[in-house]
């Protein structure tokens, strides 16, 4: 009787086990495998966990699960970089650049109100200013917004006289906007902004002679001022430090001429119920509850531009 002995590959021991390959490229050999999925990866396709190395995929589906970070007020982490108050400043400081270019006369810069420390009205600012409805010069075309120029709502919070004037307001925007936006979040700061300065150019248009024209971030500001009391308040922080500014502010509103009480006042009144709105939104559906505040304001002020409007061009 014959012996065979075992052979590598013969019948008796069966096929020599291979090394199991990546997932993603057959051609490599591994022995490193997904903690989470358990397929094998390549040094190429392994992605540093806490416990191991995982496949590209997991980490995707990892990071998809991860809910981004939010504020208290349900915004979004990226207003800690303050992009939209740099952003309005910038584009307050580049219309301002427009209107002395417009203007050709150094009026556009000093001379004007406050003893010659504002500039006086340029063509830009006769555009766009709070007008109600009035000629620029006797018996020419009636301008204002009861005669249709509604955008004149919006472009007068961008629009000021003169560098002391935009200066006085960046100066403000630049303090409060950072820590407002870094709390509320980019998107619910903007509304927060635009909201309130659309209230203040509202409360112009309602209670300023019908031929007066204001422009100026100011009716935001004072929003902004009203809100971020509001919002400390709500965070159950010190707001000692604010209500002197604010007094401090309300002032020089009654007291230096040529300011626009009703814009102010309006802008404060407004910032107000907006901050309101965003502070105390319940948390179970806050930025449903959130939307439809905002909306409702904006709704409110336009149902009064109706009513004003009615009475001047009716």
């Amino acid at each position: 009787m014959t012996e065979r002995s075992g052979q590598a590959g013969d019948a008796t021991n069966g096929p020599v086990p291979t090394a199991p390959v990546c997932y993603r490229h057959p051609d490599r050999a591994t022995y490193v495998r997904c903690t989470r999925c358990d397929r094998p990866i390549c040094p190429e396709c392994m992605r540093e966990a806490s416990v191991g190395h995982q496949c590209p995929e997991c980490v995707s589906e990892g990071r998809r699960s991860v809910r981004p970070a939010r504020t208290a007020f349900g915004g979004g982490a990226a207003g800690r970089q303050g992009y939209v108050t740099k952003t309005l400043i910038a584009l307050n400081v580049l219309v301002m650049l427009l209107s002395i270019v417009l203007a050709r006369s150094g009026t556009a810069v000093a001379g004007g109100g406050l003893g010659g420390l504002l500039g006086g009205s340029t063509p830009l600012t006769r555009w766009g200013g709070v007008l109600a409805y009035a000629s620029y010069v006797p018996f020419g075309p009636l301008h204002g917004i009861a005669a249709g120029e509604w955008y004149r709502l919006i472009t007068a919070m961008f629009l000021h006289y003169g560098l002391v004037h935009l200066l006085l307001n960046m100066w403000a925007l630049w303090v409060l906007g950072r820590t407002l936006e870094a709390v509320l979040g980019p998107l619910r700061f903007l509304a927060l902004y635009l909201i309130a300065g659309l209230g203040g150019n509202v409360a112009a248009y309602l209670f300023s002679p019908q031929n007066s024209s204001t422009v100026g971030a100011s009716t935001a500001i004072f929003g902004l001022f009203a809100a971020i009391f509001v919002i400390m308040r709500r965070l159950g922080r010190d707001t000692s430090a604010i209500l002197p500014i604010l007094v401090i502010n309300l002032v020089f509103t009654f007291t230096v001429p040529g300011i626009s009480i009703a814009g102010h006042l309006g802008g404060l009144v407004t910032g107000a119920l907006m901050a309101l709105v965003l502070a105390y939104a319940p948390r179970m559906r806050r930025t449903l509850f959130q939307a439809a505040g905002g909306t409702i304001i904006a709704l409110v002020l336009l149902g009064l531009v109706l009513v004003r409007t009615a009475m001047l061009a009716g």
